[in-house]
């Protein structure tokens, strides 16, 4: 049984491996315009004389609310000291982290030629791990303190399926779905499967933006629980059809199988084996097979009502 299991995940990994080369363009003719500025860098070194300075550059990261006194107690904070000298370690050069950017930005572009390159501000925000990326036009806001590695002794206490994520690979992922969801119209298809085309194009929008990235970091799993979703995929499609929850509109599907959590809840004994988000997963297997079955531009892809594209999508499960 592991000899044919082991055949089925080398199976996925080879398609896996042409779609990206099919998703792979020459952007090379792109030019983006776009500048990093350290924030944590300037603030934990500024003294009486460079505030006003670094006001100055920062406007928007000091409210009214945060007076100077405020501003030299966080600096001297002693906690406050540790969680910047542990994030310069590992992030005092970001010159990887501008080349991915670089690269993002002209593949973004590439699909939108009016899209605007953001300045790119990176800082600390005290691992508010619900704000790791802000977004907003023409600027981009990373926290680099939620990225120090998902057995850093700072996640000591997250669960598990959040500190998977606290990973230099999966800043990237992050910054590109921030911009997806703006670009993308909120879904109005208030349908399980609606919801999960919807989660399924964005994360197509990953595959065009991010053709190098492997799909376990796109999707936030870790290897064993991305093989579980490849392995269990037929089984999955199964359970959603026989409990007749593809056109359901019960909001508790939500929680169960769409949004972060440690697992997906079939209310079966292995339910903790499963990654969460599994519908997730599935959406973005239905997209992936709607664009190989249909010649649409990735503009049609967008606004196509999500059960018309399932109806076209001539998804079968991998057995």
């Amino acid at each position: 049984m592991r000899f044919y299991l082991t055949i089925i995940i080398i199976f996925c990994l080879f398609f896996s491996c042409t779609d990206k080369k099919k998703h792979q363009i020459d952007v090379s003719n792109i030019n983006v315009d776009f500048s990093i500025k350290r924030h944590e860098v300037d603030f934990y070194n500024t003294n009486k004389e460079t505030l006003p300075k670094l006001k100055e550059k920062y406007p928007y990261l000091f409210p009214n609310v945060l007076t100077d006194s405020l501003v030299f107690a966080k600096i001297n904070d002693k906690e406050e000291q540790e969680l910047f000298n542990e994030t310069q370690k590992l992030y005092q050069n970001i010159v990887e982290l501008e080349v991915q950017l670089k690269s993002l930005f002209k593949h973004v572009t590439y699909y939108n030629p009016k899209f605007k390159s953001p300045n790119v501000v990176t800082m600390i925000s005290n691992i508010d791990y619900d704000s790791r990326v802000i977004y907003a036009d023409s600027l981009l806001l990373v926290s680099l303190d939620v990225y120090l590695g998902n057995e850093h002794p700072f996640y000591i206490d997250y669960p598990n399926y959040i500190k998977e994520n606290n990973t230099k690979d999966h800043i990237i992922v992050d910054v590109t779905n921030a911009i997806i969801d703006e670009q993308l119209v909120p879904c109005p298809n208030r349908s399980f499967i609606g919801k999960m085309i919807y989660e399924g194009k964005k994360m197509y929008l990953l595959d065009l933006y991010l053709p190098t990235i492997s799909d376990r970091f796109k999707i936030g799993y870790s290897k064993e629980k991305l093989d579980w979703a490849i392995i269990n995929e037929e089984g999955i499609w199964k359970y959603f059809v026989e409990k007749k929850l593809l056109f359901s509109t019960e909001t508790k599907l939500n929680k169960r199988f769409l949004e972060n959590a440690p697992f997906s809840k079939f209310y079966l004994e292995n339910d903790d084996e499963s990654p969460g988000r599994i519908g997730v997963w599935l959406g973005w297997q239905i997209v992936k097979s709607f664009m190989q079955n249909n010649d649409v531009s990735l503009q049609e892809l967008l606004i196509i009502d999500p059960e018309k594209l399932f109806k076209k999508s001539k998804y079968k499960p991998k057995k």
